[in-house]
C-alpha cells in the first residue's frame, strides 16, 4: 500500500513538474503561465531528488513516463540557469586593467527595493553611508521613506523623489550631476519610471533608467510588465548615450520576457557567466531568485557586482560598478524575425488600456 501511494505521488509530481517547466514557453502573456518560470532552480532541485525514487518506486510504463518527465525538467531547467554560473561565457566583459584604475569613468550604483511597509530605515541609511555609491536608487518609497532618507541629502546633492503609497514609489539620489530628468508613467498610469542623464567624473554623459514594472499575478496578463521592460530598452538603444537600465523588474533573469528583452535591445546582463545574485526572497532562503536587475550598453565594462546585506525588506539590495569604455564589447542575442514589431505592437496595445496598476494595496500597513 505504501509503495502504491508513493508511486502515485511520484507519477503525479513528475507530470506536474514537467507541465510547470514547459508552460512558460508558451506565448500566453498571463501571470499563471509565466510565474512557474520563477522557480526553475527549485524545480531542478526537486527533480534531481525525485529521479532515483521514480526509478525504484514506479514500474512498467509509469516508470518511463516519470523518468521522461523528470529528465525534461532537469534538461530544461539546467539549460535555463546554467548561463548564470561561471561555466558559461561572460556576457558583460570585465574592465581592462587601465580602465579599472581610471575611476573617473566608473559609476557605482546601489539599488534597493525597500518594501514600503518595512520601516527599518536605518539599515539602508547605514548601508548607503558605508558603501558610498555614486547613485542610490530606492523603490517602493512612500513619503515616510522619503522623509527618513532625507538624512542622506548632504552626500547627494542631486535628488528626485516620487513618493507613492501604492508600492510604486521611487527615488534617485546621485553624487554625480543629473540633467534631462524625466519622471514618467511609461505604460501603465500609476507605475512611474525615472530617466536621467548622468555625467561621470570624466565628463562623459550616460543615460540611466530606473524602472519597477508590475509583478505577475494569477488574475492579470503580464503585458504591462513586459511592455514597460521592453519600452525602456527600446528607448535606451534609440538614444545617443550609453545606457543602463536598473530596478526590480519583477522577472527572473532566464524568463521568456527577459530573454526577449535582451534580443530586441542588445543590452547585456552582467549576471551571465558570473552568478545568480538572487535578491528575492530575503525572508525565505529556499525560495530565492534573481529579481532585481541591471542591463547595460556594450560600451560599459564590468567592475563589480554584489548582493548586499538585508535591510528589513523582502529584497536584498544589490550593488553594481561599471566602467565606461571607449568602444563596445560583448554581444547579446539577436532578435528573431518580426520580434521587434511584435513587441512594439504589444506596447501600443498596453498603453491604450485603461486600468489600475496591479497590487496597489499589497503594502498597506496601517
Amino acid at each position: 500500500m505504501i509503495n502504491t501511494v508513493a508511486s502515485i505521488f511520484i507519477i503525479g509530481l513528475s507530470g506536474l513538474l514537467a507541465f510547470l517547466t514547459l508552460v512558460p514557453f508558451s506565448k500566453i502573456p498571463h501571470g499563471l503561465v509565466r510565474a512557474p518560470a520563477f522557480v526553475r532552480l527549485q524545480m531542478l532541485a526537486i527533480a534531481l531528488v525525485l529521479l532515483p525514487f521514480a526509478w525504484v518506486l514506479t514500474s512498467d510504463g509509469w516508470r518511463i513516463f516519470s523518468m521522461l518527465c523528470l529528465v525534461v525538467v532537469i534538461a530544461v531547467c539546467t539549460t535555463s540557469v546554467l548561463k548564470f554560473t561561471p561555466l558559461w561565457p561572460k556576457q558583460s566583459k570585465s574592465a581592462e586593467a587601465a580602465l579599472m584604475t581610471d575611476t573617473d569613468r566608473h559609476i557605482h550604483m546601489l539599488a534597493a527595493n525597500v518594501k514600503m511597509s518595512n520601516r527599518e530605515y536605518d539599515h539602508l541609511i547605514a548601508l548607503a553611508r558605508r558603501e558610498q555609491p555614486d547613485v542610490l536608487a530606492a523603490l517602493e518609497t512612500d513619503q515616510r521613506w522619503i522623509d527618513a532618507l532625507a538624512v542622506l541629502e548632504p552626500d547627494y546633492i542631486h535628488r528626485y523623489d516620487v513618493p507613492h503609497d501604492t508600492g510604486y514609489g521611487m527615488m534617485l539620489y546621485s553624487k554625480l550631476p543629473l540633467k534631462d530628468v524625466q519622471i514618467r508613467d511609461l505604460v501603465t498610469k500609476g507605475v512611474p519610471s525615472i530617466k536621467a542623464t548622468v555625467t561621470l567624473r570624466s565628463g562623459d554623459d550616460i543615460c540611466l533608467y530606473i524602472v519597477h514594472p508590475e509583478p505577475p499575478v494569477a488574475h492579470e496578463k503580464t503585458t504591462g510588465r513586459d511592455s514597460e521592460i521592453a519600452l525602456a530598452g527600446l528607448e535606451a538603444i534609440d538614444g545617443p548615450l550609453p545606457a543602463i537600465i536598473a530596478g526590480d523588474l519583477n522577472d527572473v533573469a532566464w524568463s521568456t520576457t527577459t530573454r526577449r528583452f535582451q534580443r530586441v535591445t542588445g543590452l547585456l546582463d552582467p549576471r551571465v557567466g558570473r552568478g545568480f545574485y538572487n535578491t528575492f526572497n530575503a525572508y525565505f532562503p529556499v525560495f530565492r531568485w534573481p529579481l532585481d536587475h541591471l542591463f547595460h550598453d556594450a560600451r560599459f565594462r564590468f567592475v563589480q557586482m554584489q548582493r548586499m546585506p538585508k535591510i528589513g525588506s523582502d529584497h536584498f539590495p544589490i550593488s553594481f560598478k561599471l566602467a565606461l569604455a571607449h568602444r563596445p564589447a560583448g554581444e547579446a542575442p539577436t532578435p528573431e524575425e518580426g520580434e521587434t514589431e511584435d513587441v512594439t505592437e504589444m506596447i501600443e496595445e498596453e498603453q491604450a488600456r485603461d486600468r489600475d496598476p496591479v497590487g496597489t494595496d499589497w503594502e498597506d500597513d496601517e
